[in-house]
């Protein structure tokens, strides 16, 4: 068979498998379009999830004759100015969408120019266009694509359920009505309305903030931390979740370069690595980032579908997303997520809160079990009445630590000013001495006294590693462990840079080794316990990779183990030193694994699990 050239229609499908995958994506190119056009309100109608039929409505710019039999032909675009791909300024530009879209469907696109008293109409089924005529519409674009690919049934056996086809739709338009808090969209499925949303007025940070809510909830705008970074002619603006606020997949983490939406590895590797410290492995944040890049420093053009993007210096565009997240974290401070409390509350219902029976007029006697010693509440109440530490004293744990460390936490706490006026309160007991219980201006605060005491040695572990100053105690009997040979194999392996985190120690035969020194920061820990668990750590972690790269896991092991344990009574000033400690520490809010550390409770929510409200 000799070489021949492929007819129009048959390169235009060809075209459409690229740009087209389903229905979805001729929504995708339609509102681009549309946004290119400068609509302000952006109405989509799917039928059988946009097989049977796919209409956009939008109220932009419009086209004149001349330029509607223009559009529909293969690489006709007025997007891109003198045919220079490095200075791409709209979303569509590569003139495909229009003809490839109409290789595969019964297509009709209507359009009134601005200023034109008439409308015009071109049809395209199977490749064959027919002339302009006439028709009516009041004003912007209307376009048509009826029995997508008819003409491909290939294409069409691979499409999913109408449901699953309406709901990527749905994610598509989510996502450029996030880009565009100044036109409205609607999408209807047949005459069910799926999605809407009005334009948004106002400074664009705000409306950005009240378009998301609109879109991701209430909830979001709540737990929202405001990005705001610049670096290198690159701006990055949005809100991120704080880390209690997050989801077991990235699907609510929502990418932006240049108003464009993308799903970028380079671009969700930077968030990942940001929230890195604060997550567990199997959580992600929710969030909104709009980077704004110079259009000669990003390459759109890398897949017709316009979803990936490569950048020049993709260097500073990693630190500056990591960099703004973990300052907006930072700022935030001991912040945890309101979703915490409404969680709490809601674990509280009829069938778990117990009831009571009522005595009129006498008072009803509960007495503990005398076979188990009394925890607390009772237990604590008479140590509430103790006075509270010296001016200048900070948080010291219950358990041995190095004197030279105590510098570090140097929260002070007043004697005589009232504690509740503080974010956290004033502590009023020990519950099962794990957790401490405080009374705020307006509420009820219930910390995890472990969680939250991790989160406050694993900061001050990282301060003491970044300034190249680990302190070590030193064993009086050093510690013999016990381990399977490869695991004396991987700790070994690792043993210099473990001894810069300050635990110092050497092989004792083939299968032991020897801990001499360990960071003063742990206290009296249980070494044995912290070895494996180290061992246990490095097994996971790639041999490529340095402990400083992979600090937060290494860390946190450690920081676990020099905590204050669940079980440990505290006193009140013990207690109290640690609230305000929290206070004075970013990232408090959670523990190293994404727990939160605390749960507040209005005064309002307690009313109403008594029904006094």
């Amino acid at each position: 068979m000799g070489i021949r050239l492929l007819s129009e229609n048959t390169i235009n499908q060809i075209a459409a498998g690229e740009v087209i995958e389903r229905p979805a994506s001729a929504v995708k190119e339609l509102v681009e379009n549309a946004i290119d056009a400068d609509a302000k309100n952006i109405n989509v109608v799917m039928v059988e999830g946009g097989k049977k039929l796919i209409s956009v409505t939008d109220d932009g710019h419009g086209m004149s004759p001349d330029e509607l039999t223009l559009a529909v032909e293969r690489h006709a675009t007025s997007k891109l100015e003198e045919d220079d791909l490095s200075n791409i300024q709209t979303m569509g530009f590569r003139g495909e969408a229009l003809p490839s879209i109409a290789s595969v469907s019964r297509f009709t696109f209507k359009s009134r120019a601005d200023g034109s008293d008439q409308a015009w109409k071109i049809s395209i089924e199977g490749g064959k266009k027919s002339p302009v005529e006439p028709t009516g519409l009041d004003k912007g674009s209307h376009v048509e694509i009826r029995d997508l690919f008819y003409s491909t049934p290939a294409r069409l056996k691979f499409l999913k359920t109408d449901r699953t086809e309406i709901s990527q739709a749905t994610d598509v338009i989510k996502r450029l009505s996030m880009a565009n808090p100044d036109i409205a969209f609607s999408l209807y499925d047949n005459e069910r309305r799926v999605f809407q949303v009005s334009s948004a007025q106002g400074d664009l940070l705000d409306s950005r903030l009240r378009r998301l809510g609109a879109i991701l909830g209430a909830e979001f705008t709540e737990n929202a931390l405001a990005i705001n970074a610049e670096r290198e002619n690159m701006t990055l603006r949005g809100f991120a979740g704080l880390p209690t606020y997050n989801r077991g997949n990235a699907q609510h983490q929502y990418l932006f370069v240049n108003g464009r939406p993308v799903k970028d590895k380079l671009l969700t590797g930077a968030v990942r690595g940001a929230y890195m410290d604060f997550l567990a492995r199997n959580r992600h944040p929710v969030l909104a980032l709009f980077l704004e890049v110079p259009t000669d420093m990003v390459d759109v053009n890398v897949h017709p579908a316009k979803a990936e993007v490569r950048f020049r210096e993709s260097g500073v565009v990693r630190g500056l997303i990591v960099g703004a997240l973990r300052h907006a974290l930072a700022e935030a401070g001991h912040r945890a997520s309101t979703s915490v409390s409404n969680a709490a509350l809601g674990a509280f219902n009829a069938n778990t809160v117990p009831t009571m029976p009522y005595h009129s007029g006498r008072q009803q006697n509960f007495h503990m079990p005398s076979d188990r010693p009394s925890s607390g509440v009772a237990e604590v109440s008479q140590n509430y009445h103790a006075p509270l530490s010296e001016p200048g004293q900070s948080f010291t744990p219950p358990m041995g630590r190095n004197e030279e460390l105590e510098s570090d936490s140097t929260v002070s706490i007043p004697i005589q000013e009232d504690l509740s006026e503080f974010p956290l309160g004033a502590a009023r007991g020990q519950l099962h001495e794990t957790y401490i219980v405080s009374q705020t201006e307006n509420g009820i605060i219930i910390v995890d006294q472990h969680a939250a005491h991790e989160r406050l040695v694993y900061e001050r572990m990282k301060k003491h590693i970044e300034g190249g100053n680990v302190p070590r105690q030193v064993l009086l009997l050093p510690e013999v462990v016990e381990l399977e040979q490869s695991a004396v194999d991987r700790l070994l392996t690792r043993q210099e840079e473990l001894g810069n985190l300050g635990l110092m120690f050497e092989a004792f035969g083939d299968d032991a080794i020897v801990v001499r020194e360990f960071p003063a920061l742990l206290g009296d820990t249980d070494i044995k316990g912290l070895i494996k668990d180290l061992a246990d750590e490095l097994a996971e972690l790639n041999q490529a990779l340095s402990l400083k790269e992979k600090l937060e896991e290494v860390c946190s092991t450690m920081a676990c183990h020099g905590s204050v344990r669940a079980g440990k009574r505290m006193t009140t000033a013990e207690m109290n030193a640690l609230l305000r400690e929290m206070e004075a520490t970013p990232h408090s809010g959670q523990c190293n694994h994404g727990r939160p550390t605390y749960v507040e409770l209005k005064l309002g929510d307690v009313e109403r699990l008594f029904g006094r409200r």
